[in-house]
Parts: structure tokens; C-alpha cells; sequence
């Protein structure tokens, strides 16, 4: 084993020959408390296996006796896997490596009588949970649209996650007091059915590991060593569990404070933070050497995250070279910044790197609508990471079946999804009795709400509820007879209640759920622009038509793709090249400079740091001037954040349509305020590092045939190749003229595509 832990096998990333001197003490380490400190690409995952190795090879602990714990079943197979490459595939079975959820439910199975459990006892998933929760609000009397399963759920969660049972539950108002109700009834339910959700699976191994008697003496030596790997993600009690388990005090924890970005989960980097606080003995390693990153990425990481407060300090390093320079963009708006990165990931793919190797990052979902819109008129191939295209999202396509539904009531498949959404006490068996009329009379499901109230084989209830559906869609269908599409999708939101659905449903799943939907909104605005810009008028129809034909998944589903995905969802991942789009305050940091949310910035501080640290050639951060994103349009500064860059790592540039619209607004008499030029670093003294680019210009070798100008009253000429401004649009080129009595010209906008306009929208210099 000695030899092993001094030769290790070559990973791609870290040297073959040995391991760094703060690596080897963490392996050599026996007993007793440690922390080790692991900075981003530091090689933690090497260590922690070479730690098990040690531990089993030259301290001769029965595998058995060995307790890892991970956060995801990715991490504890990739950890599985490397640890049978060293010892072997049999000793590695005996080891017990898993996430807290799969560890506690295998020690529950083997101690189910303490927990007053039995031996075939079942887990309930969120589904089945939310199921229990309407039972008991039933039971309750309690209206589900007042206290939403899902909102009273999470409610529990959060009780469960502080470790408080329905008897500890802490009333802070009148909302809670039935809360508190239903809490009570939720726990009857589970033991009821002999059941555990996921947070008692943690929960009752603690009771056992901190109470009295065999099962808890048992549970407590079952274990020699401890390791808990990301420990800056646990919350309270997982603390508690690792502790109570690591009775031996051989506990190993590996984390970094500096990546720890899920608060919203409960976790608190107070813990790993404090850890020589509970174990004043515990010997402190600090892993600082990045095997990663090129050196300008990890200075860039360096000095974004220097700056946090309480943090443990790191110096992170690299041998490895200088490599590109961090390179900063400024871009138009959201579609120009799109439009960029696009072009530069056909540079890359030319070049040789794979797309599989690049991706592109955003503060929030609502953010890759019109990513995936550039990238699949691009014919760039993509993946969703943790979460889904925008256009396949529950709340996505339960408005768009409203707006369907309103376009063309005969819409069955449509009727069915949202007759009951949000909840309107149309149960199953009124939809399977309206189905069998519609089948009778051979009619739309819409058409046969009526038929089916005038008839008796509904309760008075269930027809006074089908036929308020009915009058809803009824009043909404007038109001598009006049509205525009955007409109008609807000009045959607309103009068159906979705909105309110929402807002009482107060979490973050609701809040990205609520943005979702803004963002479909824009979608629609984006498109009434279009239309009015060629002289039209948007309609419902033409809308769902586009968004239908868009929104189709691209035959390319098999070829190596780019991955797109929030920050939080790259936690853990690593790329060639990285872009980090919508770098602007309020957008990333998401939240705005507010005294009272410093912890907020602190995290988002945190995210940055993690965003920064998952590029190991190239980092490309872009921004953009003004942004419509959550259905509103937002003129945007330059993340605080980009101040924190050592001014030597990075290079600033502007996309040739920001150079545009700055040199068109910086000559132009109308709105000076709002030319900017590229983002500037505070230590550069004002200017760029790197000259604006130049407008743009025809491709070498490009053939076209000039034109006459087309006289547009009061604008000045048009002709193939000028450069006109458009309010929605911005800076584009114009392809060619059609002339006549109100010409139109053809312009290619960034980001945009090419758009048919009237002259009489467009300005000229």
C-alpha cells in the first residue's frame, strides 16, 4: 500500500508520480478528527479514495467498518469505481459507501424495531407525500387552494431538516397553526402505512444513534472511520447523524466553505466552517493546488471569491500555464449575446473541441429561452442539465395549453391537461363522465361540457364547477377577440388563478416557476414586435403556430451536444471551455445591492466562485446592455463581480453589434445615455484593454449587387450592406430592398435572424 499511496495511477487531471505534499498527510492521516479544505479542482476525490485505500491496505480496517457518505449517486459510484481499480471489486462491496438517504435506509432495514418500523417498510417519494397531504387537508376541512399541498409539504420538510417533530413545531402565525394540523395527521398517515419520506429516513437512524439501549449502542460502533465528502452541503442534522455514527471520533470531512451554494436547502457553511470548534484536536489540511484550470481562470476564481466575508483563507494555485485570457463581452441584448456565443462555439467545434466538452451557464432557468432558440436555429446540438428545455416545463405548457384551448376549444388534449389546473374540484370522474358524452355525441370535450351540466349524471356541485371552467375559457376567448396574445396570457394567469396558485405557494420552485412563465410572456412580446416590425398584426394563432414548429426537438439528439444548465446544476462538473452568460447585478448576483441580504450576495459571491472554477482552457463571460427577461425589459450594469478579476487575467471585447449600436447612439442626437462601451476594469484606469470592434463589415469574397438607394422620408437612404437601427431589434444589416409606396427592407439583426421590416420603422444615419 505504501508504494500505491506514493505511485498513484494517472488521472486526467493530476500528475502520475506521487501526490502533493497536503494529498499525502491527508492519506497518511489514521486517527482522529480532520478536516481537509479542498479547493476547486484540488483533487479531492483522489484523496478521499486514497484515504479508503490507506485505511484498508496499511492500517488493516475490515472494509466493513469504513463509512463514506456523498451527496449524489454519481459522486458514490465514481468513488466505488476508483476504489475497486485500487483494492479491488470484492473488498470494495463490503465497503459502505453511499448518500445519506441510501446509508440511512440501509441501516433502517437492519434496525427498523427501534424505529418502530417493520422490516418491509415503504419510502414515499414527493409524489406519494403530496398525496398523504391532500388526504389529511381533506380530513382537515382545509381548502387546498388556501394551503397548497406542495406549500404545506415544504413547510414540513422544514420543520423535519431543523430536526422538529409535530410536537417541537414552532406556530408563527395562523397559516402555521394549521400547518401544525396537518403535520400531526401527515405523521399518523405514514406510520399508518408503515412509511417513511426521505427526511425521516435520516431522522430515525439519528433517534436510534443518539438514544439508549442495544440498537443504539450497536448503531454507534458499527463504524471505525467516518468520511463525508462536500461537507459544506450538510444541514443540521446530517451533522448530528455523522457525528452520533462517528462515535470512534475517527471522522474525516472533506469541503470546501467557498462552494457552498445551497442555503436554500438548508445547508449551513457554518458547519464545516466551526468544525475545529466541536473537535478542537482535529488536524487542518488545505488542498490550494488546482490541477484543473488554466492559471488566468484560477486568478480570475481567486479574486472573485477573496473578497467573501468569514470565508477560511485559501490561496489557490496553479502550475499549470497562463492560458487565454478570462475574455469579458459586452453584448446588445439577449439575443445578441446568444447569437455570440453561438458563433464562438462553431469557432471551437471547428477548431476541435468537442461540443461535449463546452457549456454554457445561467443565474436562472428563464435564461435559456432564447439561448435555445439561437442555438437551435444554429443547428447547435444541446442537453438541458438538472432541468429541462423551457418549452417542455410543467407551468410552460399548462399556459400554453390556456392559450391553446382559447385559440381552438376542440383542443381535447389540452382540455384535459388544464381543466384542473390550478385545482377547481373537477375530479377524474367528472372528466371520464365528460368523455363518455363526448364520446356519445361525437363532439369536443368543450363542446360537451354543456350537454353533460344539462343532463343528471353530475352532482349539482360538478356542474356548477364544469360550467364556471367553461364561462372562464368563454370570457377569456372574448377578450382575444381585441387583446393581443400577451395580453390574453396575462388575463390567463390572472383570472384562472394560476397566478395566485404561485404566489401561495411561497418557495423557490414557485419563484422560478413564476419567472418561467414571465419569460413565455416575453416569448410573446418578442413576437409582436416581430409582426408589427413587417407591418402585421401578431395574432394567437400565429404565435402557438411559431412556438409549436420552434419548440420541436431537433433530429440531432444522438450527437455530441453542448451543456446548458443553471450554476447551481454545474456544481461538481468540469469543461473544456465555459461561458457565463447574463453577468450583469440583478441578474448575477440575482439579487440587488441591499444591506439586509448580505448573506444573499455572500452566496451568490460563492456561486460565481463555482462558475468560474468549472473551466479548465477558456472562460468567456458575457453581458448584455439592456435584457428582457420575466416579461420585462431591463437596462443592465456590469456584475460587481467582474471588478474582482485580477485586471492582468482578463480582456475586454464587445460583440460587433454593441460596437454598432454604441458608435450609432454615441452619433446620434436621441438618447445619449444610454451609448456604453465595453466593460472596463477599475484598474485599468477607464479604457479597454482591447480596441472596440469594428462594425460590421461584408464577409471577404461576399458577391452582391448594389442598389439605388430607397428614399424613406425623413430617414435618409437605404441600400444593400448600410447599417440601420430598429427600437426592438437594434443594430442590423440590411440584405436587400423592396421598393414601392412603403418599402421593405430585409435586415439581419443579431441574435435575431433575418427580418422582414418596413422602411418607415428603421433609422439610417
Amino acid at each position: 500500500m505504501t508504494d500505491l499511496v506514493a505511485n498513484p495511477p494517472p488521472s486526467e487531471q493530476e500528475p502520475a508520480d506521487e501526490l502533493n505534499e497536503p494529498q499525502a498527510r491527508a492519506v497518511a492521516h489514521a486517527e482522529g478528527p480532520l478536516v481537509v479544505f479542498a479547493g476547486a479542482g484540488s483533487g479531492k476525490t483522489r484523496v478521499i479514495t486514497y484515504r479508503i485505500a490507506s485505511l484498508l491496505a496499511v492500517h488493516r480496517v475490515p472494509p466493513y467498518r469504513v463509512l463514506a457518505v456523498t451527496f449524489t449517486n454519481k459522486a458514490a459510484g465514481e468513488m466505488r469505481r476508483r476504489i475497486a481499480g485500487i483494492v479491488g471489486e470484492e473488498i470494495t462491496k463490503e465497503l459502505w459507501i453511499g448518500t445519506f438517504h441510501a446509508t440511512c435506509a440501509r441501516l433502517l432495514r437492519r434496525f427498523h424495531d427501534a424505529a418502530g418500523l417493520e422490516r418491509n417498510f415503504v419510502i414515499y417519494d414527493d409524489s406519494d407525500q403530496r398525496a398523504v397531504v391532500a388526504r389529511v387537508l381533506k380530513e382537515l376541512d382545509l381548502d387546498d387552494k388556501r394551503y397548497p399541498p406542495r406549500q404545506v409539504l415544504s413547510r414540513i420538510h422544514r420543520e423535519k431538516q431543523e430536526g422538529r417533530g409535530p410536537d417541537a413545531f414552532e406556530s408563527q402565525g395562523f397559516f402555521d397553526d394549521a400547518i401544525a394540523k396537518v403535520y400531526v395527521g401527515y405523521e399518523r398517515y405514514l406510520k399508518k402505512a408503515n412509511a417513511v419520506d426521505f427526511d425521516d429516513l435520516i431522522l430515525s437512524v439519528l433517534h436510534i444513534a443518539e438514544g439508549h439501549g442495544g440498537a443504539s449502542d450497536d448503531i454507534r460502533r458499527r463504524f471505525d472511520h467516518v468520511l463525508v465528502d462536500e461537507f459544506q452541503d450538510v444541514n443540521q442534522v446530517q451533522y448530528r447523524l455523522v457525528r452520533a455514527l462517528a462515535a470512534s471520533r475517527n471522522l474525516c470531512v472533506v469541503g470546501d466553505d467557498d462552494q457552498s451554494i445551497y442555503r436554500w436547502r438548508g445547508a449551513d457553511v457554518r458547519i464545516v466552517r466551526n468544525f475545529r470548534h466541536d473537535f478542537p484536536d482535529a488536524q487542518v489540511i488545505k488542498l490550494e493546488q488546482n490541477y484543473r484550470s488554466t492559471k488566468n481562470v484560477v486568478s480570475a476564481a481567486l479574486g472573485v471569491i477573496k473578497p467573501a466575508k468569514d470565508r477560511e483563507p485559501k490561496e489557490l494555485w496553479t502550475a499549470r500555464d497562463a492560458g487565454a485570457p478570462v475574455t469579458v463581452v459586452a453584448a446588445q441584448n439577449e439575443h445578441d449575446e446568444a447569437a455570440w456565443v453561438a458563433e464562438r462555439i462553431h469557432e471551437l467545434n471547428a477548431r476541435g473541441v468537442p461540443l461535449g466538452e463546452v457549456a454554457i451557464f445561467y443565474r436562472v432557468h428563464a435564461q435559456s429561452r432564447v439561448l435555445e432558440e439561437v442555438l437551435r436555429a444554429d443547428r447547435i446540438p444541446y442537453q438541458i442539465i438538472g432541468g429541462m428545455r423551457f418549452f417542455e416545463r410543467a407551468e410552460v405548457k399548462d399556459l400554453l395549453s390556456y392559450l391553446r384551448i382559447i385559440d381552438n376549444p376542440r383542443s381535447d388534449v389540452d382540455l384535459e391537461r388544464i381543466i384542473n389546473v390550478p385545482a377547481r374540484k373537477i375530479g377524474q370522474a367528472t372528466v371520464d363522465r365528460l368523455m363518455a358524452t363526448a364520446n356519445a355525441l361525437e363532439v369536443s370535450l368543450y363542446d360537451a361540457i354543456q350537454p353533460l351540466a344539462q343532463g343528471s349524471a353530475l352532482a349539482t356541485g360538478a356542474k356548477k364547477c364544469v360550467l364556471a371552467f367553461r364561462e372562464l375559457i368563454e370570457g377569456l376567448r372574448e377578450k382575444a377577440k381585441t387583446a393581443a396574445p400577451s395580453e390574453v396570457a396575462e388575463e390567463v394567469l390572472a383570472r384562472s388563478g394560476y397566478a395566485r396558485m404561485l404566489d401561495e405557494d411561497d418557495s423557490a420552485e414557485s419563484d422560478a416557476r413564476k419567472q418561467n412563465l414571465q419569460e413565455l410572456i416575453g416569448s410573446i412580446l418578442d413576437y409582436e414586435a416581430e409582426a408589427a416590425a413587417a407591418g402585421q398584426v401578431g395574432t394567437l394563432s400565429g404565435y402557438l403556430e411559431r412556438v409549436t414548429l420552434s419548440s420541436d426537438i431537433d433530429a440531432m439528439e444522438d450527437a455530441p451536444r453542448v451543456s446548458m444548465m443553471t450554476v447551481h446544476a454545474a456544481k461538481g462538473l468540469e469543461f473544456d471551455t465555459v461561458f457565463i452568460t447574463g453577468m450583469e447585478d440583478e441578474i448575477f448576483p440575482f439579487k440587488g445591492p441591499d444591506p439586509k441580504r448580505n448573506e444573499d450576495i455572500e452566496e451568490e459571491r460563492r456561486l460565481a466562485y463555482v462558475a468560474v472554477t468549472r473551466a479548465r482552457e477558456r472562460l468567456y463571460v458575457t453581458h448584455a446592455a439592456r435584457r428582457m427577461i420575466f416579461g420585462n425589459t431591463r437596462f443592465g450594469m456590469p456584475s460587481r463581480f467582474l471588478a474582482d478579476f485580477p485586471s492582468g487575467a482578463v480582456q475586454a471585447s464587445m460583440t460587433p453589434a454593441a460596437a454598432s449600436e454604441m458608435q450609432w447612439r454615441g452619433s446620434s442626437r436621441e438618447e445619449p445615455s444610454r451609448a456604453r462601451g465595453p466593460w472596463t476594469h477599475p484598474m485599468d484606469g477607464g479604457s479597454s484593454r482591447r480596441p472596440m470592434a469594428p462594425p460590421p463589415t461584408r464577409s471577404p469574397g461576399e458577391r452582391y449587387v448594389e442598389r439605388e438607394p430607397v428614399d424613406v422620408p425623413g430617414e435618409g437612404g437605404l441600400a444593400r450592406g448600410a447599417r440601420v437601427m430598429h427600437e426592438k431589434f437594434g443594430v442590423g444589416v440590411i440584405m436587400e430592398v423592396d421598393a414601392g409606396d412603403d418599402p421593405i427592407a430585409t435586415v439581419k439583426f443579431s441574435g435575431w435572424g433575418v427580418k422582414r421590416i418596413k422602411a418607415r420603422f428603421l433609422k439610417t444615419e
